[in-house]
């Protein structure tokens, strides 16, 4: 049986892999706005690169329906209004 290898990334190689700021990718996980994280240790956080890409990916299909304001970012409960 294989051993399936998870990648975690820390904040900063996150952001860089969404292209964003760390700060900005803090901002998201303090507001419930950004890619699922786990937490490594007490303090610090990471992402899986799955949970990146899926966010991404997700980010994507919100950006294309919202067509009333597309300069306001998508909030929480956009997000969960477009899942149904």
């Amino acid at each position: 049986m294989a051993i399936e290898r998870i990648l975690v990334l820390r904040t900063k190689a996150a952001a860089d892999h969404v292209g964003l700021a760390a700060s900005t990718l803090e901002r998201y996980r303090q507001e419930g706005i950004g890619p699922r994280f786990v937490r490594i240790g007490r303090r610090a956080v990471g992402y899986r690169v799955t949970d990146l890409e899926a966010w991404l990916d997700a980010g994507a299909s919100l950006a294309e329906t919202r067509v009333d304001d597309p300069s306001r970012p998508c909030s929480r409960s956009d997000a969960q209004d477009n899942r149904d």
